[in-house]
């Protein structure tokens, strides 16, 4: 297609305006980036040989046109997304996990369990003070009136064997 100097000239000197002109109507500006470079196709191509005597007028008349058709095919496509909410939906990421998530999750579980279940009861208390009640070392001293030195300890061992078993390792 041979370009039209005088409408080439005529597009780059409005095209902003058009640009702004089309976002009005679209509401995005990426899609009337496209509305207007659609219209300048039409343009151009608009009876090459015959000179147009408002040549911005028709231009803001071809980009009005096109930002209108796709407003309303966008309604269009919204409208029909509403009327069937079940396909919108299956679309979304759930947050749900999947079979296999939840069937690991309950096998640590158990593991981290039975290992819990084979510490000395001291070091398990600690580590249950510290992991589950939020204690500090401090506290978990005073509470089982040890040394902080063994509360460190008991908690450390007792992490390092749940660690161990659920690797699958026993000590």
């Amino acid at each position: 297609m041979d370009q039209n100097p005088d409408r080439l000239d005529t597009f780059l000197a409005h095209r902003g305006a058009l640009v702004s002109y089309a976002t009005r109507i679209v509401g995005e500006r990426a899609d009337a980036e496209d509305v207007v470079q659609d219209a300048y196709l039409r343009f151009e191509a608009a009876e090459p040989e015959r000179r147009l005597d408002a040549p911005r007028a028709y231009l803001f008349r071809i980009v009005r046109n096109l930002a209108l058709d796709l407003r309303r095919r966008v309604g269009r496509d919204h409208l029909r997304r509403a009327a069937d909410p079940g396909a919108a939906l299956a679309g979304l990421a759930t947050d749900d996990p999947s079979p296999e998530t939840e069937a690991e999750a309950r096998s640590d579980l158990r593991r981290l369990s039975e290992a819990m279940a084979e510490l000395p009861a001291r070091t398990r208390q600690a580590l249950e003070l510290h992991r589950m009640q939020g204690l500090t070392i401090r506290e978990i001293a005073t509470r089982l009136g040890i040394s902080t030195g063994l509360a460190h300890a008991l908690v450390t061992d007792g992490l390092e064997h749940c660690r161990q078993r659920l690797r699958g390792r026993d000590q």
